[in-house]
């Protein structure tokens, strides 16, 4: 808040010595002028208008009830009109004042939830993902994906998603990953073949589950089949459901992705 400017000096200031002296900008005091909110009380011989004392302690509360945030109708209304209750305008003010910094604060939270999960992608403590994603899970996990996939936009996007994300609906995720990780070996018994309607279902059925992660795209859904079947650690999750399921999971990838005119052998990370 501003302290009362020292006005014992002040005999007839320009629009500019006022400018400097209150920290406003002229445009700002012409614009006052025009208004009628605060007019320089004072004209020279050449017609120049000067500011006294008493329009310095104005322009003054003028600044103060600007910096809380009272427009000019509200402001001129206190300075002006008797019949305004000024403590009653006040109060009103600091409400809404009140209610920002409560907005601010919660901005403030939510900055610190989105920078928390970008450094370490799960908002769970070490707990908390043993009860959700099992006792297998390794809590060095997301440090690693962050390292590996920190700079990609998948990270950002997965980031996102994870800063916003409650251990409850981490669950759902989880259970639901585990839904289709079921279907897919139970229809891998059944006989269902790569590019029939049962298998394109499940396809469909993963990118839209994978989509709480970043959104999948059909060709990075051919990359990640790859990677099921390449990668040590996927490839002994998915055989461990089923043998061979990494396999035929990519081959029904891979199915899905030749009737959306899609060539697996070509298919990139886009």
């Amino acid at each position: 808040m501003r302290s009362t400017p020292d006005t014992s000096d002040v005999e007839g200031l320009t629009v500019g010595e006022v400018s400097a002296r209150l920290g406003v900008t002229v445009r700002a005091l012409h614009h006052w002028d025009e208004v009628g909110l605060a007019r320089p009380s004072l004209r020279t011989a050449a017609g120049y208008r000067l500011y006294t004392a008493g329009d310095l302690e104005r322009l003054h509360r003028i600044v103060v009830y600007r910096e809380i945030g009272l427009g000019l109708d509200r402001i001129q209304a206190v300075l002006d009109d008797s019949a305004t209750d000024v403590p009653g305008a006040l109060r009103a003010q600091r409400a809404q004042v009140a209610e920002r910094i409560d907005r601010l604060q919660q901005l403030s939270a939510g900055l610190d939830r989105m920078i928390d999960a970008h450094e370490r992608g799960l908002l769970l403590t070490v707990e908390q993902q043993a009860a959700i994603f099992g006792p297998q899970w390794n809590p060095d996990w997301p440090a690693q994906a962050r390292r590996r996939y920190g700079d990609t936009t998948q990270w950002q996007q997965y980031a996102e998603r994870s800063a916003s994300r409650s251990p409850e609906e981490w669950q759902a995720v989880t259970e639901a990953m585990a839904d289709l990780d079921r279907a897919l070996g139970d229809a891998m018994d059944a006989g269902v073949t790569p590019g029939s309607p049962e298998a394109d279902q499940l396809v469909e059925r993963h990118r839209e589950i994978f989509a709480s992660y970043f959104p999948l795209t059909r060709q990075m859904q051919v990359c990640l089949g790859r990677t099921f079947e390449t990668d040590p650690g996927f490839a002994a999750h998915y055989d461990g459901i089923r043998t061979g399921l990494a396999a035929w999971f990519r081959r029904i990838v891979d199915a899905s992705a030749r009737t959306h005119g899609i060539d697996p052998e070509t298919a990139a990370w886009q």
